[in-house]
């Protein structure tokens, strides 16, 4: 019936063209007009439970008079058509008062929608908003609160927490706040990390005796100790929800499940996920990206697949962040099929979103995996890139990997290449290539990576003795053998008692 109701009030209004595009981005009634004596009803409105819509590209647009006929309506679309592109064809930094001031005032819900079309030029949004507000006084009706709201977001966005909190006093001076102002400010300090403040304001919030805290308001809040890892104020914040006359929302408990991964906490991850579908607030598809992110930074693999299904289409057209996630928790699974489904999720991601962090991850994996080729390949990438690996882990898995093949000449150019390239060079790296030069009775060479870890600064070892003296005694060299103990003896390596036994073993 509320829809109903709804269309029925807006065929009473000349203006219902203009404002149809803009139904759906708010779910509650649209007041029919904002004269001065609906301004209470319009308050309430605007302090309502989605005073945070803008922040989502979701701000009710509203009249302040209804039109007089069609052509007002086209008339108000053409001159924001017209003035948009003036303003965004001017240079910056850009000044734009003098289109401004030549143009006819933009009634709110108008200038609101200009607000949204300079965001990608949030210093020309701004100074746009800043040539308004001087000049409000000329305005009628005056400006309006979701206007400062709107440009106190943009200001947040375009990491100046200052400006929002001026703009915000001067919507108190002004007597033009709400809710949904505050609501905004709070955000901003969010956006730019500034947890402290955020609380500040929502403080000033409950001290305001004409505005009070929504579930926007709370939300905000639960995000603000989720992105600090405050578990226990968040879920105090949420006790608070529930206990008041506000009811949690999806947003509500999207946050806080966001709140509970950033912080690791798997288990009430899950535990407010099956809340919700045990709930009269159902998860929706944002629910499952987060759930599908958790567990894959969890390595839940069975469950990370289970909710991936519910999302794929998703995920593989929009969400490439969430793919490097679930690649990422494959590479670090015994998963037997992991480089099938490594390989199938890689197709998702565009060749120019390089990570050099999931590049490192691959050539390990294919590396243990003993798959040569798609190593070298990962490798030579990461050298193009000048991405450096400095990682032991990763250069044991290297070595592993050329081991396996038996693959000695192709590790030496690899050690050239990395050491040219920057990369944390090892002692495991030439023992190796003493082994393998040993097996395949390369002595020359063998007895040259001694030379080669001197370059290096790499002192030999007691275990790089024993791979030399391991290779020739294993063949019956027993005059080479006998020299690799007397240099072992003379580096303190051994004992001459030692010498002597192992002298009488040869």
């Amino acid at each position: 019936m509320a829809p109903a109701r709804h269309l029925l009030l807006l065929r009473r209004c000349s203006t219902t063209k203009l404002l149809l595009p803009f139904l759906s981005l708010h779910p509650h009634p649209i007041p029919k007009t904002l004269t001065p004596s609906s301004s209470s009803t319009v308050r309430r409105f605007f302090c309502s439970d989605d005073g945070l819509s803008d922040l989502h590209g979701r701000i009710v647009l509203l009249t302040e008079k209804p039109s007089s006929s069609e052509a007002d309506a086209d008339a108000i679309r053409s001159q924001l058509s017209d003035l948009t592109s003036r303003l965004l064809s001017l240079p910056d930094p850009a000044d734009p008062s003098q289109i401004l001031s030549s143009s006819p005032l933009l009634p709110s819900f108008a200038f609101l929608h200009l607000l949204s079309l300079l965001r990608s030029r949030p210093s020309l949004a701004l100074a746009a908003f800043d040539w308004r507000r001087h000049h409000s006084d000329s305005l009628s009706p005056p400006i309006h609160p979701e206007e400062y709201a709107k440009a106190i977001t943009i200001a947040g966005r375009n990491h100046n927490p200052e400006l929002a909190s001026e703009l915000l006093t001067d919507a108190r001076k002004r007597r033009v706040i709400s809710t949904s102002v505050y609501n905004a400010l709070m955000a901003a300090y969010m956006y730019n990390g500034l947890t402290k403040k955020a609380i500040s304001v929502f403080d000033d919030l409950k001290l305001d005796p004409d505005c009070k805290p929504s579930v926007v308001t709370y939300n905000i809040l639960l995000s603000v100790f989720g992105r600090s890892m405050m578990v226990t104020p968040m879920e105090a914040v949420l006790r608070t929800i529930e206990e008041s006359e506000l009811s949690p929302n999806i947003s509500t408990y999207n946050t806080v499940i966001a709140g509970y991964i950033t912080a690791w906490m798997w288990d009430k991850m899950e535990s407010t996920y099956r809340l919700m579908e045990e709930g009269p607030v159902k998860p929706d598809n944002h629910t499952h990206l987060l759930m599908l992110r958790g567990y894959a930074h969890s390595g839940n693999l069975e469950k990370m697949e289970q909710v991936y299904e519910l999302v794929r289409e998703h995920v593989n057209d929009k969400d490439v962040q969430l793919i490097r996630a679930m690649i990422c928790a494959y590479c670090k699974s015994n998963d037997p099929e992991r480089v099938k489904k490594i390989e199938a999720l890689s197709k998702f991601i565009p060749e120019e979103d390089y990570r050099p962090w999931l590049n490192v991850l691959l050539i390990r994996v294919y590396a243990q995996e003993g798959l040569m080729e798609a190593m070298e390949r990962f490798i030579f990438e990461a050298f193009q890139r000048n991405t450096i690996v400095t990682t032991i882990g990763v250069m044991n898995s290297i070595i592993s990997g050329y081991f396996q093949c038996n693959a000695v000449d192709r590790l030496a150019g690899f050690v050239r290449r990395a050491e040219y390239a920057g990369w944390r060079l090892c002692r495991s790296l030439f023992h190796c290539k003493m082994v393998m030069y040993g097996k395949e009775k390369r002595w020359e060479e063998m007895h040259g990576v001694l030379d080669e870890m001197e370059l290096f600064r790499f002192d030999p070892t007691k275990k790089t003795y024993l791979i030399m003296y391991k290779a020739y005694s294993e063949i019956g060299r027993r005059w080479e053998a006998e020299t690799v103990i007397g240099k072992m003896w003379k580096h303190g390596f051994v004992t001459p008692a030692e010498v002597v036994n192992s002298l009488q073993s040869t």
